[in-house]
């Protein structure tokens, strides 16, 4: 059987661990490697369990801690071409690390088959990625993300499981502190997803199977655990899907504290 570590969602740092209890891998590392490995340790997952490193994109809440962990651990990178170069010519990262263009086909690892997906967001090639675990349960993982392509939506349909970003509430974004030029930039098609594109997508997911949802990446300041949620739970209710009976709906913590993993 298979698990989901939420390790840490939000803006402050993001970093998830897909796998079994015996190997598994890391999809982006947004806090500093002492941070990671600590939470690793509280979730009681063993480092020598992760084989490789998967990263969605180059900003720092995604690669904080991308240089001195894989280093450490002397894991495998991948991620698309665009961003191993932008990944280059920041202090993230290191020639001395072994890093790897995942292609359209994928890459095998960990008992798992990981495959990309182009996203929509304002970095040099961001990614999403569909996971296949070896008894052919399939969850998707999309953060980052300014809109749903219709690429985006085919890739998600299916899965079993959907991590899916639904960063912040449109009105506290537009009547919050942040300067026009942020507002601007997180609500254009290429900045963050709001709770209401998230959950307008998620009835037609659970139509073509998708049981459980994952609510990721939520913002700090322009949204709450739990209006992202009821905002994505109305949208499944009125479109005639009863929780626990037709979906099962969380929200990834910020920070792990309670130690949870999602089994699937």
């Amino acid at each position: 059987m298979a698990r989901i570590c939420p390790l840490f969602s939000g803006s402050s740092g993001n970093s998830y661990y897909i796998g079994s209890r015996e190997e598994g891998i890391l999809i982006d590392v947004g806090r500093s490697a002492k941070q990671i490995t600590g939470m690793l340790d509280a979730c009681g997952i063993p480092i020598k369990a992760i084989k490789a490193v998967f990263v969605t994109h180059e900003h720092s809440d995604h690669v904080q801690g991308l240089r001195v962990f894989a280093s450490k651990n002397k894991l495998r990178i991948y991620a698309s071409e665009g961003t191993l170069k932008a990944l280059q010519e920041s202090k993230n990262f290191s020639e001395s690390l072994e890093s790897f263009v995942i292609g359209e086909d994928g890459v095998s690892c960990a008992g798992m088959l990981i495959q990309p997906f182009r996203t929509s967001h304002d970095s040099a090639e961001s990614l999403g990625f569909k996971i296949t675990s070896s008894d052919g349960r399939r969850i998707a993982f999309c953060t980052d993300l300014g809109c749903l392509t219709e690429t985006v939506t085919q890739e998600l349909s299916g899965s079993d499981l959907v991590i899916l970003e639904s960063n912040h509430d449109i009105g506290m974004l537009q009547n919050g502190p942040y300067p026009y030029y942020l507002k601007r930039r997180i609500l254009s098609n290429t900045g963050h997803l709001s709770n209401t594109a998230c959950a307008s997508v998620l009835p037609e997911l659970a139509r073509k199977g998708t049981a459980r949802f994952l609510l990721a990446h939520l913002s700090r300041e322009n949204n709450t655990p739990e209006l992202a949620y009821q905002t994505s739970l109305c949208s499944l209710q009125m479109a005639g899907l009863k929780q626990g009976m037709d979906f099962e709906l969380m929200v990834a913590p910020r920070e792990n504290l309670e130690y949870k993993t999602i089994l699937f």
